[in-house]
């Protein structure tokens, strides 16, 4: 289920090829219901009046009484709220909720770690503009440097980890989504990378003994005809 939800992640530029996928994808969920009405646990109907009531208990702007007049921040604070009273009440926890509680952790780091620092910014704990998230760049980018001067592996890893952690927030503060941001970039070097191979192959030369001087300039040749860009 995971590779065919990949799989649909990467089709959603060609309309034809994203119908295909996303049928994939239904294939996956029918058949795990159909495993569970085996076993008389639930099937497909139940699975669709869960998500069914689901939406209608965490709209209630939409599907209540106060339609229209809430804007974005209450809607997604309202949101959380009803979503932290449920899995309370499922399982009867007491105490404070926790509004990372419903972050998978088998989700990829880099957007687990953007559905972290939105679960936070419902609650307010968020810089109010782009300016915060930038002085944060610039202060773990130079933390992360004295780190690798004084060569402490340990510290090199969390300082690195934490100027990943900042950058993806400030992405999110650009309208930039981290995964887009460098799903694109991968796709930019795969192209320039391809020309490499072209060129080594044109001339008649092993890429590995090209010299990185030569594979240079016709990295140079590939951005100068703007593979891989959007």
């Amino acid at each position: 289920m995971i590779e065919e939800a990949y799989e649909v992640a990467e089709s959603l530029q060609d309309p034809e090829e994203h119908r295909r996928e996303l049928g994939d994808l239904l294939f996956q969920i029918v058949f795990q219901a159909a495993l569970r009405e085996r076993e008389h646990a639930f099937d497909l109907d139940d699975v669709i009046e869960a998500i069914r009531s689901k939406m209608i208990r965490r709209h209630p702007h939409v599907f209540g009484d106060s339609q229209g007049g809430s804007s974005p921040e209450e809607v997604e604070r309202q949101w959380a709220q009803i979503k932290a009273a449920e899995r309370a009440a499922e399982r009867e926890i007491e105490g404070p909720a926790d509004p990372l509680a419903g972050v998978p952790r088998a989700l990829p780091p880099m957007q687990r770690s953007w559905r972290l620092q939105e679960k936070a910014a419902s609650i307010g704990f968020d810089w109010p503009d782009t300016e915060g998230p930038r002085a944060k760049v610039l202060e773990e980018w130079v933390e992360m440097e004295e780190a690798i001067i004084g060569g402490d592996r340990r510290r090199i890893l969390d300082e690195y980890g934490d100027l990943l952690f900042v950058l993806v927030r400030y992405g999110s503060k650009l309208g930039i989504t981290a995964e887009d941001a460098l799903r694109s970039a991968n796709a930019k070097f795969e192209a320039r990378f391809a020309h490499m191979m072209q060129r080594a192959h044109e001339e008649g030369v092993d890429p590995a003994k090209a010299g990185l001087e030569r594979l240079d300039g016709w990295w140079n040749e590939a951005r100068a005809k703007g593979l891989g860009s959007a």
